[in-house]
């Protein structure tokens, strides 16, 4: 016994064969245009540093903790020179650079979200920079904070 739907399947497949054999019904020309957009993002996570809470068993106290002098910094710093970062002043994060220099970048505000996540993300430009004014620095909240300015610390003596 034959399927009831298998005549009309079949006729609707024989259609289109009927129409292009048939010369007097005008077939369209298809076009299909395609469009592939490609975006690159490039975030980098910058590791929060702690200091060391706790002193080894049987060492002597822990000495005063350090102090900074701010001198006028650099407009940009590349990314791939920052090593890592530590919480200083309210309002600013204290950058460690590979070679050892420290610099403070100065926060827009208060910036609260940078005590409760143990990093920050950045989003560098095309030129791997990051610049006063012009970049902000991420986290994982969803906050962000524009850098004002940069300051070159130096060990005050």
């Amino acid at each position: 016994m034959i399927h009831p739907a298998l005549p009309a399947s079949l006729l609707a497949l024989t259609a289109p064969l009927a129409a292009v054999a048939n010369p007097a019904v005008p077939t369209r020309a298809r076009v299909e245009i395609t469009q592939v957009s490609i975006h690159e993002r490039i975030i980098i996570r910058v590791p929060r540093m702690f200091r060391r809470s706790a002193q080894p068993v049987g060492s002597a106290p822990l000495s005063k903790p350090r102090e900074w002098k701010e001198r006028k910094g650099p407009k940009c710093v590349a990314v791939a020179e920052i090593a890592g970062a530590f919480l200083g002043q309210p309002g600013s994060v204290d950058l460690v650079m590979q070679d050892g220099t420290r610099l403070r970048a100065k926060l827009d505000g208060d910036c609260k979200p940078l005590d409760y996540y143990p990093g920050f993300y950045l989003r560098p430009s095309g030129d791997g920079l990051i610049c006063r004014d012009r970049d902000a620095i991420r986290m994982r909240s969803g906050a962000r904070c524009e850098i004002d300015d940069f300051k070159t610390l130096k060990l005050k003596q």
